[in-house]
């Protein structure tokens, strides 16, 4: 049997059952290639955790802890982040795919998004305030009512943010990505 506190181990190859991974607290733990696409993450707790290869498409994110965390080259399509736990979390994502993952209202300050697919990705009503976004695909990201304050989107791309529904006070863009915040009205910029 599993214990329910896992430290500083590292699992690879590993394709988890659906329930093998709930309430567990893995510290300090490396996750390669791993898939989780079939799990329920129910009062799952991870801390100093790094995962790498990893396939989440699809999983029932429910009740997880990820407190410093970081999270490279993972598949998290259509996953939604709504309902983890928010008391003490932090983590980032490196050249992941987080199409059409839901983070509707959550606090995701100072969150980094490095060379991510952000494709259809929800962050309506979230806190992204000093968050970054550094060579993000934004196709069709919602941001309505987010609050994106201080928030680096100086090198992403193909976004279309609403600056009347968005809070982006001292927001970074670029010059030449002016036309994403400008979209509604209908502008043409040469």
């Amino acid at each position: 049997m599993t214990p329910d506190f896992i430290y500083d181990q590292t699992f690879e190859n590993k394709v988890f059952e659906p329930h093998a991974i709930s309430f567990r607290e893995y510290e300090n733990c490396k996750f390669i290639q791993c898939d989780f696409s079939a799990c329920s993450f129910l009062s799952t707790l991870f801390i100093d955790c790094d995962f790498k290869d990893c396939n989440f498409k699809n999983a029932a994110i429910n009740y997880v802890g990820l407190r410093n965390c970081h999270f490279q080259t993972c598949n998290f399509t259509h996953v939604n982040f709504t309902m983890m736990d928010q008391t003490i979390f932090e983590f980032s994502f490196t050249d992941c795919n987080l199409e059409f993952t839901l983070f509707y209202g959550l606090n995701l300050k100072k969150t980094s998004f490095i060379n991510c697919s952000l494709i259809s990705a929800d962050f309506m009503e979230a806190d992204l305030t000093q968050a970054m976004f550094d060579n993000c695909n934004l196709y069709r990201a919602n941001f309505t009512k987010a609050k994106a304050e201080k928030t680096d989107f100086y090198t992403s791309y193909d976004f279309d943010i609403d600056p009347d529904s968005t809070k982006l006070k001292n927001a970074i863009f670029s010059k030449h990505s002016l036309e994403g915040l400008l979209r509604k009205h209908q502008l043409i910029l040469k």
